[in-house]
């Protein structure tokens, strides 16, 4: 690799790392700038999938001091979230991806929408803290649990945009810390990884070389996303995020219907 490829690789990987520890997206930075370099674009995903799972450690302990918040919910949706990674994962490598990446736009921005709205939402049906803690009803868990394996499912066979997804969907079970939710997202997504990861690693399709490299600008980039993110208002925070997801929404929509018209 020569060294214009190296920094490109880790500068992205490093904005993708900052980008996933504050709301996710970050697969729609690495994939691409993969693809410059790599011809084969499963490799380019498994690539970028790998390394930002090694760079998931990174966000983890920037976000260590709300991991305790959160354990009461691990059980709810680690299974569900391997399940669905794996499952994932083992579709990218068997079926044709045309049709799922056409809903991909589709689903960013529905996904987008209901996390600017979660507020009014949980006012009007009745989620709102008792006490400071958290009270969602009983079958609002569950369709949350059934949407992080579908959260889980798509992650596994491409991924950008899983942080938005969950973090809707930690909105409207009753969650209102955005720090904690963040702390929780970067976990499920870093099992989601995992497990996607060593399907792609058993069946030949990570490029290592690159991998390292960009697992490198990573680590640094979530390090940096988790830890000065928390220094931001909550309100900040929420803010980048509906404009993160806004953004990718628009990027994906314009790649998939206008470009090359």
């Amino acid at each position: 690799m020569q060294l214009t490829e190296i920094a490109s690789l880790a500068a992205a990987a490093a904005a993708a790392g900052v980008v996933n520890a504050i709301a996710g997206g970050g697969t729609l930075l690495t994939f691409p700038t993969l693809l410059l370099f790599v011809p084969e674009a499963r490799v380019a995903n498994a690539t970028s999938t790998v390394a930002l799972m090694l760079g998931t450690a990174g966000g983890l302990f920037g976000y260590r001091k709300q991991l305790d918040a959160v354990k009461p919910w691990l059980a709810r949706f680690v299974p569900v979230s391997i399940l669905g990674g794996w499952l994932g994962s083992v579709l990218l490598t068997r079926t044709d991806d045309e049709v799922f990446r056409k809903l991909i736009p589709f689903l960013l921005l529905f996904a987008t929408v209901l996390f600017l709205a979660q507020g009014a939402f949980r006012r009007f049906a009745g989620l709102a803290d008792q006490g400071g803690e958290v009270h969602p009803q009983h079958h609002t868990v569950w369709a949350a649990v059934f949407f992080q394996f579908g959260v889980a499912l798509y992650g596994g066979y491409f991924g950008a945009g899983i942080g938005i997804l969950m973090l809707a969907s930690l909105g409207f079970i009753g969650l209102t810390n955005i720090h904690e939710m963040n702390a929780l997202k970067t976990l499920l997504s870093a099992l989601i990884n995992l497990v996607a990861s060593a399907w792609f690693v058993w069946s030949g399709l990570v490029d290592w070389p690159r991998a390292a490299v960009m697992t490198a600008g990573a680590v640094a980039g979530y390090y940096l996303g988790a830890h000065f993110s928390q220094r931001i208002p909550q309100t900040g925070v929420r803010r980048i995020i509906t404009a993160v997801g806004f953004s990718i929404s628009a990027v994906m929509f314009y790649r998939q219907f206008l470009a090359g018209r």
